[in-house]
């Protein structure tokens, strides 16, 4: 393995370094989601219990105990219990703003890896065609024969980079659209949440 990372020459190692970043995004991310991820309808059917017998706090410490960006723009909107419909979707939205991008946080470094991969492997097999024909020209010209095994040998290696770059952006590929689709289901459950809220407070300042 070593001899055929050497042979595929410098741009094997930035190859080896963007599938090395690409594997600690990805057991990252799915460590982060799988932690944010909690019971929706459980966690809701609590904190409307909470707020219908008008404990406040109860729902507030329900929401600290329990993890994710979810749980989190629910605290935001039960802060502002007292205020107007308005106030609370506000409140929401900019909780929101925040936990949003710490759900998408290093996807972009995921999506970068995925398209610049095949490019450096490319890269690596023009730079290494390059070098074969100019050994190939060298002998030319000191009158040495060309086998056509210096031309397959030449050729075999620069495609390696190819290859390479091709076995880390495919598995990347995949792996960020994932991700990416289970970043849009949190925010879909946030949005289901957020209204869920609105009218559990709209419904008890009628009552009050």
């Amino acid at each position: 393995m070593w001899d055929v990372i050497q042979k595929g020459g410098p741009l094997m190692y930035l190859i080896i370094l963007c599938s090395i970043v690409a594997v600690a995004v990805i057991i990252e991310r799915l460590y982060h989601l799988h932690r944010a991820r909690v019971n929706i309808d459980k966690f809701m059917e609590n904190i409307s219990n909470a707020i219908k017998r008008n404990r406040i706090m109860e729902a507030i410490d329900l929401c600290e105990k329990t993890p994710g960006p979810i749980a989190h723009i629910i605290k935001a909107g039960i802060l502002k219990h007292d205020r107007s419909r308005q106030e609370i979707k506000e409140a929401i939205e900019d909780a929101g703003i925040y936990e949003v991008p710490r759900l998408e946080k290093n996807l972009g470094a995921l999506a970068t890896i995925a398209h610049i991969s095949p490019l450096l492997g490319l890269l690596g097999t023009v730079t290494g065609m390059v070098r074969a024909f100019q050994t190939i020209q060298e002998k030319a010209s000191a009158f040495h024969p060309v086998s056509p095994g210096n031309l397959a040998g030449g050729i075999w290696e620069a495609l390696i980079t190819t290859c390479a770059g091709l076995i880390v952006a495919i598995p990347t590929f995949v792996a960020y659209n994932y991700l990416v689709s289970r970043v849009k289901g949190f925010v879909v459950e946030m949005n289901r949440s957020a209204t869920e809220l609105i009218n559990i407070l709209g419904h008890r300042r009628e009552q009050y």
